[in-house]
């Protein structure tokens, strides 16, 4: 923590947790956003479908590559200076995927979209902790997973309703407009909180050691196993929403809402008992109970799956938002206890953090989730085994850090 921390940041905390989960927000907020409209980007640009996919597969590859450096850069330079120029080349790349005159240049913004839209969420990561003790910092992570449970849900709505009213270039507009507010803001607003005897010198030499530090440490992969790996649980259902939500509980298109809805409330009250959770119960027992949760959750989902012979909504939907609340209720915890594996490398930590989660993600978007998005009971039983790899690596790790 910085210890010039007091004076650094005068306002009330909610306002500081606002504005970092905006920054922590825009990189999944721009992911959803224009996946409403992409039929109307292959119309008007003559896309094919494998050209529209990688106008998302840039972003994600893009997103996770950059998101190795950000924290480094941020340990080295400052968080303010990455923060602002991560947000500075979102806004111009978003202007330039509205501009986009081919599905090729349309395909570069979107991965220099991607490139530069973690910034704000690794190292937003690395500020709570120099600006708060661990039990504030818990309370103000748990706000900032509330606004990031919020996002994915919001996304697609607004977009659909730009693609609607207007066109898919209102889409691009809009994020280039919300990429220069959240500027505008934190240039005048975010104060840097890399203490001066924290920051690292930028080299090969350095970065090597960093990571070579955090990656021959078998605490640091356990902790982002007990965390990352767990969020697929229920990721592979919001991956496989059309095939399992449409055409196994067959509900309508316009009835998907109800579960981002059940969902999303399970993470923001999971997270939201976390923050009051913080300083108040013990943090191991705070994961235990999140785990306790997803255990039961996805006990009690397998067990349906396979004792019913057709999935109804009813009851396949309540476990997964249960899933998620035990999720939010841990996360918090966990990421804390990441950042402080290495206090003087903050934000490289949560650069690893996240290319981990990130390349989880992706084999589960990728190759698992197609495999299994057709069948109820390959869906439970794939989230509970990701459950599972989190269960054993946080058992293994527990009393291996503080």
């Amino acid at each position: 923590m910085n210890p010039d921390a007091a004076t650094l940041w005068r306002g009330k905390r909610w306002t500081l947790a606002l504005m970092l989960a905006g920054l922590g927000t825009l990189g999944p907020f721009s992911i959803d956003t224009y996946l409403p409209a992409f039929d109307g980007i292959a119309r008007t640009l003559a896309a094919t479908p494998l050209q529209m996919q990688q106008t998302l597969s840039a972003y994600l590859f893009g997103f996770a590559a950059m998101n190795l450096f950000h924290g480094a850069l941020a340990d080295s330079f400052g968080r303010r200076p990455v923060v602002i120029t991560g947000l500075a080349l979102f806004t111009v790349a978003s202007v330039g995927c509205a501009l986009a005159p081919s599905i090729g240049w349309l395909i570069a913004f979107r991965a220099l979209q991607g490139m530069s839209a973690g910034a704000g969420m690794i190292v937003s990561r690395a500020i709570i902790r120099d600006m708060f003790p661990p039990a504030d910092a818990q309370r103000v992570m748990s706000q900032v997973t509330i606004y990031f449970g919020i996002a994915p849900a919001v996304a697609p709505m607004v977009g659909g309703f730009l693609f609607v009213h207007a066109d898919w270039h209102a889409i691009f507009w809009f994020l280039a407009g919300v990429g220069a507010l959240l500027l505008l803001l934190n240039a005048r607003l975010l104060p840097e909180t890399l203490h001066r005897t924290q920051v690292q010198p930028f080299n090969a030499r350095n970065l090597m050691r960093g990571y070579l530090q955090l990656g021959a440490d078998p605490r640091f992969f356990a902790l982002c196993l007990a965390s990352g790996v767990p969020f697929n649980g229920m990721f592979v259902y919001v991956l496989s929403a059309p095939a399992w939500l449409g055409g196994l509980l067959k509900l309508a298109p316009t009835e998907f809402f109800w579960f981002f809805c059940l969902s999303i409330g399970g993470i923001m009250g999971g997270a939201w008992l976390s923050g009051r959770a913080a300083g108040r119960v013990d943090p191991r027992k705070q994961i235990r109970r999140g785990l306790n949760i997803m255990v039961l959750a996805a006990v009690v989902n397998v067990s349906l799956n396979a004792a019913l012979p057709v999935a109804h909504w009813a009851w396949a939907l309540p476990p997964v938002a249960l899933f998620s609340f035990g999720w939010a209720l841990m996360v918090p915890v966990v990421t804390i206890k990441v950042l402080d594996l290495m206090p003087e490398r903050r934000g490289m930590a949560s650069s690893m953090q996240a290319f981990v989660g990130s390349v989880a993600n992706g084999l589960v978007a990728g190759v698992i989730s197609p495999l299994v998005m057709h069948s109820a009971l390959a869906l439970a039983l794939t989230s509970a085994g990701f459950l599972l790899i989190g269960l054993v690596a946080w058992q293994w790790v527990k009393k291996r850090v503080p």
